[in-house]
């Protein structure tokens, strides 16, 4: 934010300067903090699954960090005056079941009376100050892995619309309630370089973030994508969240498309995700094993996606 001076210190490893997925604070030679903090609106009608979503939502900042989470404290706002206190309660309990499977210790929290419902978590986890992974250290040759599928606000633009048939809804909502622990145990035996999460700015706003400041440029194969197939067939008919468009109007000057991705392809890689997968830069030898790995370990639709060029214009090309 223009001309204000933010507080920091020699231990601040990543603060606000480098706008990254977390912070993080070095506490001893050995041993850094992980923090972050996220909430939103429900975005499923079910509020044990929403709790869900939202708990693997905030922890996935931690792995993408290269980290563990440990502790985490509830963030609630609730309309108590119109709406019965059992939503809250299946809200949380759903929390904490995905606590309980990423074993983080629920610690503490705060609620505050809000018009309409709000529920996250802000997170704690540990890392060892040299293994932080960043998203700004690209490093040429280097290829992109993508962990989860594109597609869920496009298939929740037509859950909204009672489009979607019930098999897909329960397939698009344990994708989002997925964590991305597995993924994250697997990449830090690998020589990964870089590393973010794929939520609200969708694929291409958060490769943006990746190349701006990196010094290199992005090439991205579109054919090698892992999409949602229904997503595209609801992104033809029109079915696109406002994120897209904003997401679009924004980086657009950072994208170089070829003429063979159409036009709903577009939209789907600036489709805006929640609890998306991780984007990993991992040295191009040890791609496909990184890949193979993560398949073995459950991850079973990451995929290469895209390769780190050293090109200084710090674009993203996509074909």
């Amino acid at each position: 934010m223009c001309g204000l001076v933010f507080p920091t210190d020699e231990n601040v490893l990543v603060g606000l300067e480098r706008a990254d997925d977390a912070g993080v604070y070095r506490v001893s030679d050995d041993l850094a903090l992980i923090q972050t903090v996220d909430f939103f609106t429900p975005i499923v009608d079910d509020p044990f699954w929403f709790g869900q979503i939202a708990a693997a939502n905030a922890l996935s900042d931690v792995y993408a960090m290269g980290g563990v989470p440990k502790t985490a404290m509830n963030l609630v706002g609730f309309p108590i005056k119109t709406m019965a206190i059992e939503v809250l309660r299946r809200v949380i309990e759903g929390g904490i079941e995905k606590l309980r499977e990423a074993q983080v210790a629920l610690v503490g929290g705060h609620s505050v009376e809000d018009h309409e419902l709000k529920y996250g978590l802000s997170v704690t986890g540990f890392v060892h100050p040299d293994k932080v992974l960043v998203k700004r250290n690209l490093h040429p040759g280097d290829a992109l892995i993508l962990t989860k599928p594109l597609g869920s606000g496009v298939i929740n633009t037509a859950i909204k619309a009672d489009l979607a048939p019930p098999e897909l809804v329960e397939r698009v909502i344990r994708l989002m309630a997925a964590l991305n622990r597995a993924a994250a145990e697997v990449m830090i035996r690998y020589p990964v370089h870089a590393c973010t999460d794929i939520t609200g700015f969708g694929l291409l706003g958060h490769t943006a973030e990746m190349v701006g400041g990196s010094g290199c440029s992005v090439q991205i194969h579109s054919g090698r994508v892992p999409i949602f197939p229904e997503a595209i067939t609801f992104a033809e008919m029109g079915l696109l969240p406002a994120g897209a468009f904003k997401n679009k109007s924004f980086r657009l000057p950072m994208v170089r498309f070829a003429a063979t991705v159409s036009a709903v392809m577009q939209d789907v890689l600036f489709d805006p995700q929640t609890s998306g997968g991780l984007l990993i830069s991992v040295a191009r030898n040890r791609a496909e094993d990184l890949v193979s790995d993560l398949i073995q370990h459950g991850v079973d639709q990451a995929a290469v996606i895209g390769d780190v060029v050293a090109d200084p214009a710090e674009k993203i090309y996509a074909a």
